[in-house]
């Protein structure tokens, strides 16, 4: 299961995942990062994996490819933070 949220205030607008980040729930979420590009009109987009279950090599792939586009992410967990923070430093070194 998966549920994907768009929650827009005035200073920012956010994208809040909940439940398994696997396939199909990884193209639609690319299909959801980009459309909540349009008309940011100067704020900042977030992408809250606080409650994110799981995450499947293709969900890594995809939060990377998030990053890459300029995502910020905010979460909560060990495991989770760790994952942020590699694919972070997969970003600054390139890969």
């Amino acid at each position: 299961m998966f549920k994907l949220s768009m929650i827009d205030t005035n200073g920012q607008r956010k994208l809040v995942l909940e439940g398994k980040l696997v396939p199909p729930w990884t193209e639609e979420l690319e299909t959801a990062w980009r459309r909540a590009q349009e008309g940011l009109e100067g704020r900042k987009l977030l992408v809250d994996i606080t409650n994110v279950t799981l995450i499947s090599a293709e969900g890594e792939d995809t939060l990377f490819n998030l990053m890459q586009g300029g995502a910020s992410f905010t979460c909560g967990g060990v495991l989770t933070k760790h994952l942020v923070r590699q694919l972070a430093r997969r970003c600054r070194c390139g890969s």
